[in-house]
């Protein structure tokens, strides 16, 4: 896997996922008379539309940038007639409600001007029963010019009455009749949606994170890479697997992917002793790792990948289709502070689900999905924010945590320890999963402890030394990182 480069600024950036109808609404954003919007903080199972929208997030890039993110993963945001608008049938505009295209024209202008990227969700494998080819095939059967822009197997169409005795007969994802999907073996339907790639890079997004993309044929994404990098070269391309992806990370198709075997190897490591156990998702390995295990499991991922892809990887605890982190560990806060100082100190661009931060907790979709409590500010969890952006300035007040080389070199008793380094630094990161404070112990021809100072959490480190080894104290449920200049 050689002559692979994937975009410099992804390998130091932090990530923030935002679901738009849910994250922030404005004033600034001109709605036609009688348009009505759920009560913000209305529960997320009731559905329906709460008024997020992108002169929100712009309104907010201040809050965004004191914790110190940099760059913004926006779940859809084009024309759609669900909350979540996967269910697209504009590509070219974004939703009204979400303030369209000036909406987005000025939370780009914004974020650039703070140094913060914009990547945007792209459903390039369905659409909606409201696409407009879709409809024109709706209205016009077999006579629409339209008609091989989908994978049809009969007629009439059946898109809101098929049932178990007459099925759906037209290719959906997942089977759901909303979501059509896209014949991108078709010329046209193909270049269509090329050209929206084009059409929102050149508007000035910074990137695409591509919707279910293991649906997708492959030679779809080698020309969409091509298109991309021509029109952009640093945008970044993040595709969602949800397993191991070696096919899609050869240097011809995607940058990175959303990496969730990082998640649950996370979760399942510093979360083992209160990782809820009525969760299942087959893809999310959610079961208690001892030391020995985690190192094994971590090894085999980074070798799964060339180093350029690992550093370009998107790291995350938890998303918009899965359970929040906090959740998931049984409401340990302490587990989630490794977790998270673990994202900070790993190859990988780490991603903040919107929230977390503040300690939101909750099961999977639609209960992931509510309002940020911007009403209640008196239920955030301050301690936890400080927490993060503290976890965040660590990462970027020592570079090498972000791109430096990783080896890890002790796994045992619930302790896990690796070292990062590059040309003018070192780093020693010990994370300790256990109730009691532990030791540490360093042969004399291992790492020499004295060489390096503390930068986490702040103080001296105390180095135990005799003729034969040298030891630290490593408090319970707590890391150490020290630094080598």
């Amino acid at each position: 896997m050689t002559g692979i480069r994937t975009p410099d600024w992804v390998k130091n950036a932090i990530f923030y996922q935002i679901f738009p109808d849910r994250f922030a609404r404005s004033d600034r954003t001109a709605h036609p008379p009688g348009i009505t919007f759920k009560s913000w903080g209305t529960p997320p199972e009731e559905q329906g539309f709460q008024g997020g929208d992108l002169n929100g997030i712009a309104d907010k890039i201040g809050y965004l940038t004191d914790l110190g993110i940099d760059a913004l993963y926006l779940n859809p945001i084009f024309s759609s007639a669900s909350n979540h608008r996967y269910h697209t049938f504009d590509f070219m505009n974004v939703d009204p409600l979400l303030g369209g295209n000036d909406g987005l024209r000025r939370l780009l202008d914004t974020a650039h001007d703070h140094g913060v990227r914009i990547v945007l969700d792209g459903v390039f494998n369905h659409a909606s029963r409201g696409f407009w080819p879709f409809h024109h095939v709706l209205e016009n059967g077999r006579s629409s010019p339209y008609v091989d822009w989908f994978i049809i197997h009969d007629w009439p169409l059946r898109p809101y009455s098929s049932d178990d005795k007459r099925p759906l007969n037209y290719e959906a994802w997942f089977n759901l009749p909303a979501l059509p999907k896209i014949n991108l073996a078709n010329p046209g339907a193909r270049q269509y949606i090329l050209d929206v790639a084009q059409y929102w890079l050149e508007f000035g997004i910074d990137g695409w994170r591509l919707d279910v993309a293991n649906e997708i044929d492959d030679e779809f994404w080698r020309e969409f890479r091509q298109l991309v990098k021509s029109v952009n070269p640093e945008a970044y391309i993040c595709g969602e697997i949800w397993f191991e992806a070696q096919r899609w990370l050869q240097g011809d198709q995607f940058d990175a992917v959303m990496n969730y075997i990082f998640t649950w190897n996370a979760l399942s490591f510093f979360g083992a002793k209160t990782l809820r156990t009525d969760y299942q998702h087959p893809e999310l390995h959610l079961n208690p790792l001892d030391a020995s295990k985690f190192a094994e499991n971590i090894r085999h991922m980074h070798g799964l990948y060339d180093w350029e892809i690992n550093h370009a990887q998107l790291n995350l605890l938890d998303s918009h289709d899965m359970p929040r982190a906090l959740w998931l560990l049984g409401e340990d806060k302490n587990a989630l502070r490794l977790c998270v100082l673990f994202m900070m100190t790993m190859p990988g661009a780490p991603c903040i689900y919107y929230g977390d931060e503040i300690g939101l907790s909750s099961p999977g979709d639609p209960h992931c999905r509510e309002a940020f409590p911007w009403h209640e500010e008196a239920k955030w969890d301050t301690d936890l924010r400080s927490f993060y952006r503290a976890a965040i300035t660590l990462r970027k007040s020592y570079p090498v945590l972000a791109t430096g080389t990783f080896q890890d070199f002790y796994s045992n008793e619930g302790i896990y320890a690796f070292t990062r380094s590059n040309t003018e630094q070192e780093a020693l990161v010990f994370f300790n999963t256990n109730d009691q404070e532990m030791m540490y112990k360093s042969e004399s021809q291992g790492v020499i402890l004295g060489r390096y100072k503390q930068v986490w959490p702040h103080g001296n480190v105390e180095i135990i030394s005799n003729d034969e080894q040298q030891s630290i104290r490593l408090p319970a449920m707590d890391a150490i990182v020290l630094i080598k200049a």
